[in-house]
């Protein structure tokens, strides 16, 4: 196949042609990943069975808030490597720390001074820890966290926040969901869930296995605001039963504030996991917390050591390098406010089209501005995955690629008013669906599908 990238001029958008489109050098593509890898993908987020069937574009490359396809076709891209891309792809200050690094090694047999640069930044920008210790994925530190909250209390349960999709890819989390095969039933008799928003059930958890669940782990925030003193009343639970209270904050670190939702809501945990936004794209999450904990897994502390977090390529100096620019151009530029407000903007232009061809309450957006996600749902206002692939399809018509509605910085207003252009002809065509009962005619293909699912 000719890998030679399309050019950023006079590309061609996808168009339709009596009803169809296609990416004939896409599919030949996904038909060779899915030979070769598989699911076709490194992460199930982003196979193609989340697509409409045969749309699913393979990237060529990206700038900014735009990629390319294979096929040549440019789109307007939301949800950027699952919410890791918040400043665009390429962003010019990111890139010029990393290459400057890359000049000089990146690793060694010994910590780099950028490890210590490295601390010193994160922990400036997020001052609710003491601590932080650095690896290449968000599993990696969540399950760290986990390991260090059953050293320090002595118990083995963990009790996980079962409103939220993913924590981890290790067995204490994967034993729960409906992908668990090749995992020992017994791995997921000692993860127990809790219900975001309720202390009355999380009490009541917590009683049940009195002196048995070690840690509480969960999104601080969600596609929802925290009801009212939930996580000030969540830290009084955890600290009255003795748990360790952990945040999950890989999406809302630095989305919801630079420091996070910590940061934001004032809440302190006594351990939380960063990573997605935290790199642009650069491989780097990180695991930090309260000195007293995060000791355990030092050579400072006299009881038990805790293999806490110990990466071949965690402290690679260019990714280290990509996280103390992300976060010195949020607090500099002040991102998250710049998140926030385009996210209004488009999340007002959304509504008003889906109410104008009065599918509003069928094309749902929610969330935070500047993490917003849709629902899709059918003529009885239940989530649909048929009415969503019809939604897809017609984003990918209109050159809009939009797993979620998730913003970055790189956005400009006139791609956003773009989207609500195309997002205007979706909804069109919704009507129309919903009028008939039947969104199977816009498929032309299998509906899109579920990550978590017992069989492909």
């Amino acid at each position: 196949m000719d890998t030679e990238l399309p050019q950023p001029t006079d590309l061609p958008q996808l168009t339709e042609d009596s009803g169809e489109f296609r990416l004939p050098r896409s599919r030949l593509a996904n038909e060779r990943l899915h030979a070769l890898i598989p699911g076709g993908a490194h992460t199930y987020a982003k196979g193609d069975d989340q697509y409409p069937e045969h749309l699913a574009p393979v990237i060529s490359h990206g700038r900014g808030a735009h990629v390319w396809d294979i096929d040549g076709n440019r789109y307007v891209e939301y949800g950027s490597g699952l919410r890791s891309v918040s400043l665009g792809h390429a962003h010019p200050r990111v890139i010029e720390a990393v290459r400057r690094e890359l000049d000089r090694g990146s690793n060694f047999v010994r910590p780099s001074i950028v490890e210590l640069e490295a601390a010193e930044r994160f922990l400036a920008t997020v001052p609710t820890a003491d601590m932080v210790k650095f690896a290449k994925n968000g599993s990696d530190v969540t399950t760290a966290a986990v390991r260090l909250a059953r050293a320090v209390t002595g118990r083995p349960r963990v009790a996980i926040c079962g409103d939220h999709p993913f924590f981890s890819v290790d067995d204490w989390f994967i034993a729960t969901t409906p992908m668990s095969a090749g995992i020992p039933a017994t791995a997921a008799e000692l993860t127990v869930a809790f219900p975001y928003g309720d202390l009355a059930a999380t009490e009541e958890l917590l009683t049940r296995y009195q002196d048995e669940v070690a840690c509480l782990i969960l999104e601080p925030a969600t596609h929802t605001e925290p009801p009212p003193g939930y996580l000030e009343g969540l830290r009084a639970v955890a600290d009255r039963h003795g748990c360790v209270l952990i945040f999950d904050e890989m999406i809302t670190g630095l989305r919801w504030s630079a420091a996070g939702a910590q940061g934001l809501y004032g809440v302190v945990p006594d351990l939380s996991t960063f990573g997605k936004a935290l790199g642009n794209g650069f491989a780097v999450a990180a695991l930090a917390g309260r000195r007293e904990l995060m000791e355990r897994g030092g050579l400072r502390d006299t009881r038990d050591r805790v293999f806490l977090l110990s990466t071949t390529h965690g402290a690679e100096t260019h990714s280290l390098a990509a996280a103390m620019a992300v976060q010195a151009t949020y607090v500099q530029e002040g991102i998250t406010a710049q998140l926030h407000a385009l996210g209004e903007h488009l999340a007002d232009g959304v509504r008003d089209a889906a109410d104008a061809m009065g599918v509003g309450d069928h094309i749902v957006v929610r969330g935070r501005a500047s993490n917003l996600v849709f629902a899709t749902l059918d003529q009885h206002g239940q989530p649909s995955q048929p009415y969503r692939t019809l939604f897809l399809r017609q984003l990918l018509a209109g050159g809009v690629l939009a797993p979620s509605f998730v913003v970055s910085s790189a956005l400009s207003e006139a791609d956003i008013d773009h989207t609500v252009d195309v997002v205007a002809q979706a909804c069109a065509a919704y009507r129309k669906a919903l009028d008939a009962d039947d969104p199977a005619p816009w498929l032309r293909g299998r509906p899109v599908k579920p990550v978590f699912r017992r069989l492909a």
